[in-house]
């Protein structure tokens, strides 16, 4: 589909409206949102640490990160991101960027001033909740990434990170169990749960041999979905949203 075509907001809106009630009116206010996109190939940086940001990104098409690097040179990816997600809602006070902002894949992105939110949030007390409730989650994604790198072995850090990102793109309405497609490399996959693409391919060849995945390439279908959260240990609660 050609990005010209696609709502940028609709998948926004979606995702708010699983978190907490819109009404009409707040729905058409956000479709009235100023702002400007654009289309970014993969690996670009939509924000650098240290930055200023004086537009907040909306991720319309494709998949970005967001990840720290050491000052000897590895990255450590922190959150993934899908359309519809505004990368940056915690800088919804001005303070200068303390991660970066990449995408994975070609994306295209809505920048929406500042103030547009600000207003948006003023005028329309229940999107303001929703976007509230979006900063829950993305914070207790964070800490269960932590818990995932810090005390998880190899095949349940996979596993976790999967079953996080099938939920989250099922729901909304992105794919199936029958047919994701990653769009993360082997080497993002290493750089989300701290471990090498070797030790990555050899975990993810291990639960395609006892039958709980299915690939081709990038493409994937969860043969079982129990199994899978199961390697993981995987509670979808902190998603606020249902398994």
């Amino acid at each position: 589909m050609n990005s010209k075509d696609v709502d940028p907001f609709g998948r926004l809106i979606r995702k708010l409206e699983r978190l907490s009630r819109l009404d009409d009116a707040d729905r058409d206010a956000i479709r009235r949102l100023p702002c400007r996109t654009r289309s970014v190939p993969a690996q670009a940086y939509l924000l650098r640490e240290r930055d200023i940001p004086t537009e907040y990104i909306l991720l319309i098409e494709g998949y970005a990160c967001r990840s720290t690097m050491l000052d000897d040179g590895p990255r450590q990816i922190v959150s993934f991101h899908l359309p519809g997600d505004i990368l940056d809602l915690q800088n919804l006070m001005p303070h200068a960027a303390d991660q970066d902002l990449q995408t994975i894949t070609p994306a295209t992105v809505a920048l929406i001033p500042n103030e547009g939110i600000h207003a948006l949030i003023r005028e329309h007390p229940l999107v303001g909740r929703a976007l509230w409730f979006d900063c829950l989650v993305d914070a207790a994604i964070l800490r269960e990434w932590v818990l995932n790198v810090g005390r998880r072995d190899a095949r349940a850090r996979i596993a976790h990170l999967l079953c996080e990102f099938v939920t989250r793109v099922e729901a909304a309405g992105l794919a199936t169990l029958e047919s994701i497609h990653l769009p993360m490399t082997q080497e993002v996959i290493g750089d989300a749960t701290g471990l090498t693409p070797l030790h990555v391919n050899r975990m993810m060849s291990a639960m395609r041999a006892v039958g709980i995945l299915i690939r081709n390439g990038r493409d994937v279908r969860i043969a079982d979905w129990a199994g899978l959260r199961a390697a993981a240990g995987f509670d979808p609660a902190y998603l606020r949203q249902a398994a």
